[in-house]
């Protein structure tokens, strides 16, 4: 919600205003006009880690001396063109802010490193979801913003962080502005202390890089340097002194951008619809449809992180390309408690409505279907007496699964000739069977924990829980409503 371009991204890419997501968007922006680049110098929880890592190890590694004139013109510019891409890429409705944006990689990078630890300390090795390779590229890309360091001082924010090249982009109306006075002696030290690569080769302020930190001010052994108005008439520095070639963003790095980025979004469209059938995954409760939540989603964990079970674990490419890294609903791990709420209350785009609980206990995630090939009152190959989901959706209050009986294979005669009374028949020829009421049923999935965890993990008897969920008879609305009674009918798609 901090993430300035997240908001701006998602209000491009789900055709919506969250004003949620925008008063903090244009809160933070209108601060900057007086502090530049405000977030990123004071408030960044990304930047604060890069900046212990820089202290911890980045500074004991020999650094780039990126030149003015050599390679440094152009990495000084490439988070413009990151940012011109999430932009374009947004607009096409592809979101992909949520894989460079400064806050989403930061809540993900952290869920996927010690929430993975947490679930295994607290649960068990069994319960911890599969991991495949969308796994370890989150995993990656999290250690890359770090391991820049050791190649330049905070070099994901000097030079790739998008989030700061749209702050960057506001510093042009900015009130103050570091100017540095004809007193300049040319020592360097400016250069050296500046954390963010603000100061050019002839000592004077790149000002859309600036936040006004003042390091470099109080570094100065002449006090050339001077925090003031924009408009302020100090005699300054002649600029070019020494002399510098300084490059200007390039037409052609931003039409390169744009081409890129809308052949990017065109092919990830692409690709989802080559990829057939898929199946549909389901989300959590509260949860946009499908197409607008993948507009909205920016896959930043936050909603992992509330979910107490968790039930909710990221998406690999399983449903799709577009789907990566976001939350789907794990029966298997976890069922969806009916007295928690908290995926609904922390979603910062709006891609998980806002529930009050009464209404999230009448919304259906999905439907419990039973496996009558595997469920134990089921199976052709020796029928078994259980009823587990049937007492977890009791003592739950959803009374949604019914136990019926159901006619098992008896030899009457022979049963007969040893002595047994009709009565006696009658009963060894039934047994009662789970039977799920479609209307009751909330896909909360918590029978399929029970069943998955007995079944499947303590007596291994079953390879997979004889009651899964599936995404049908699905509640799926831009809008809730406030009182359960007027949820309606679901919404299937």
């Amino acid at each position: 919600m901090i993430d300035p371009l997240v908001g701006f991204s998602t209000a491009l890419a789900g055709r919506v205003l969250n004003w949620s997501t925008l008063w903090w968007m244009i809160g933070i922006l209108a601060f900057c006009i007086l502090v530049p680049r405000a977030f990123c110098g004071f408030f960044c929880p990304l930047g604060t880690l890069i900046d212990a890592f820089d202290w911890l190890i980045g500074r004991h590694f020999k650094r780039w001396h990126l030149a003015e004139n050599g390679p440094k013109g152009i990495w000084v510019h490439i988070k413009y063109y990151i940012l011109a891409g999430v932009l374009i890429t947004s607009a096409m409705g592809v979101l992909t802010s949520g894989f460079f944006s400064a806050i989403p990689v930061l809540t993900r990078g952290l869920l996927f490193t010690g929430g993975r630890a947490q679930l295994w300390a607290m649960k068990g090795e069994a319960h911890l979801p599969p991991v495949g390779w969308t796994f370890y590229l989150s995993i990656g890309l999290f250690a890359t913003v770090f391991l820049l360091s050791l190649k330049g001082r905070r070099f994901w924010c000097r030079y790739v962080c998008p989030s700061g090249a749209l702050l960057s982009v506001f510093n042009f109306f900015r009130v103050g502005e570091r100017k540095v006075t004809s007193s300049c002696v040319n020592c360097n030290l400016c250069v050296e202390i500046c954390p963010f690569d603000a100061i050019h080769e002839d000592y004077t302020t790149r000002t859309n890089d600036c936040t006004y930190c003042q390091s470099c001010g109080g570094e100065c052994p002449v006090d050339a340097i001077k925090f003031v108005t924009r408009w302020d008439d100090e005699e300054l520095k002649e600029p070019g002194t020494p002399e510098v070639e300084k490059r200007p963003l390039s037409r052609r790095g931003f039409l390169s951008a744009a081409a890129f980025s809308a052949a990017a979004a065109s092919l990830t469209r692409y690709a989802n619809a080559q990829q057939g059938d898929l199946p549909k995954p389901l989300r959590p409760p509260g949860s946009v449809p499908e197409r607008e939540f993948l507009d909205l989603c920016i896959r930043c964990g936050e909603c992992f992180k509330v979910c107490p079970g968790p039930v909710l674990h990221p998406a690999g490419l399983e449903y799709g390309l577009e789907s990566m890294w976001t939350p789907v609903a794990t029966p298997d791990h976890a069922g969806c408690h009916q007295d928690c709420n908290f995926c609904t209350q922390v979603c910062p785009t709006g891609a998980i409505q806002p529930l009050d609980l009464l209404v999230k206990r009448a919304t259906h995630m999905g439907l419990a279907e039973v496996n009558t090939k595997t469920c134990l009152p089921f199976r052709e190959d020796g029928r078994e007496d259980c009823d587990l989901c049937y007492q977890e959706c009791v003592d739950a209050g959803y009374d949604a699964i019914e136990m019926n009986p159901i006619s098992l294979p008896v030899d009457r005669e022979e049963l007969e000739m040893m002595g047994f009374a009709d009565a006696e028949i009658d009963e060894m020829a039934t047994i009662k069977a789970p039977f799920v009421d479609a209307d009751k049923c909330v896909g909360c999935g918590i029978c399929t924990y029970r069943c998955h965890t007995r079944y499947v993990i303590q007596e291994q008897r079953l390879s997979e829980a004889a009651i899964p969920v599936v995404a049908k008879n699905e509640h799926r609305q831009l809008r809730f409503p406030a009182k359960p009674d007027d949820l309606g009918t679901p919404k299937t798609e």
